[in-house]
């Protein structure tokens, strides 16, 4: 088994809005993400020099904030089509959708999608707003999830992109989505940096579903942020965020990664194994 990045950002940046897509930047991976964007081929072979095997591509829906629609879905399916095998399309549905549970298996079943992503400070709504019947279709999309036996990516933590709510990406906003999807695999994005660490630590040790993936934090600082890490390693994903501002290369974080100081069996589960019980092959 190779590695696995469990959050790279393919996506269709002809959508996003323009002060959206200025937070990317014209220079280093914002502009190299044009070139992979187009071809697939190009991106793998990005990929071989940095060391790595799969990339699981999370792109969502956001058209008031960063400006992704639902053809965002459309895209990461038919990119992936280029190598399933180390390409994981994940999608994306609202809420709002007329019939989500039913779109969340047309996604699975027609496009071939592998995991959901919610963005909740992006798509403006609490992860467990379901509960105060606010956006009642956010169960139908988990028990839908749960079914497919699909992982849900949920954003945790802050954003920098205008028009992002903040108050959105605690951690603990999934506790209730834990509870009442027990057999939901649930990925906390990010881990909440860099406010609400500790609830995301708290959160994957309390639930055998949830899973801490740590991109976007500077890998020489993840022991500094995440000190009870090393006791968890059965339960950490490996992640980038490239081409995320302040992530220049998948290469390099993947190398600084491998210098903490942690012993083999624990890099070997959170850069591999945990990754493929997460997000298995297609044929699994």
């Amino acid at each position: 088994m190779g590695v696995t990045d469990c959050h790279v950002h393919i996506n269709p940046v002809w959508e996003m809005r323009p002060e959206a897509r200025a937070i990317l930047g014209t220079a280093g991976p914002g502009a190299e993400i044009e070139r992979y964007l187009r071809e697939p081929a190009r991106f793998l072979d990005y990929l071989d020099r940095c060391g790595v095997e799969r990339a699981v591509l999370v792109n969502y829906v956001a058209p008031e904030t960063v400006g992704y629609t639902e053809r965002a879905n459309d895209f990461v399916a038919e990119y992936c089509r280029a190598d399933p095998r180390r390409l994981v399309a994940v999608g994306s549905v609202l809420p709002t959708h007329p019939d989500p549970g039913a779109e969340v298996h047309r996604l699975a079943a027609e496009l071939g999608i592998r995991g959901l992503k919610i963005h909740p400070p992006h798509q403006l709504f609490a992860p467990n707003a379901y509960t105060d019947g606010r956006q009642t279709g956010l169960r139908a999309i988990y028990a839908a999830c749960e079914e497919l036996r699909l992982p849900v990516i949920v954003h945790t933590g802050t954003s920098v992109f205008p028009g992002a709510r903040n108050k959105f990406g605690s951690p603990l906003l999934v506790e209730d989505v834990a509870v009442d999807f027990p057999r939901l695999t649930i990925v906390l994005a990010h881990g909440g940096r860099p406010l609400w660490m500790a609830e995301a630590m708290f959160l994957a040790r309390r639930f055998p579903n949830v899973y801490l993936e740590v991109s976007g934090v500077p890998p020489a600082k993840l022991l500094e942020y995440f000190p009870q890490l090393p006791r968890l390693t059965d339960k950490v994903l490996f992640g980038s965020d490239w081409p995320g501002p302040g992530v220049r290369d998948i290469g390099e974080n993947l190398a600084a990664f491998r210098r903490l100081p942690l012993p083999p069996e624990a890099v070997e589960r959170i850069l591999t194994r945990n990754a493929e019980a997460v997000f298995p092959g297609p044929s699994a």
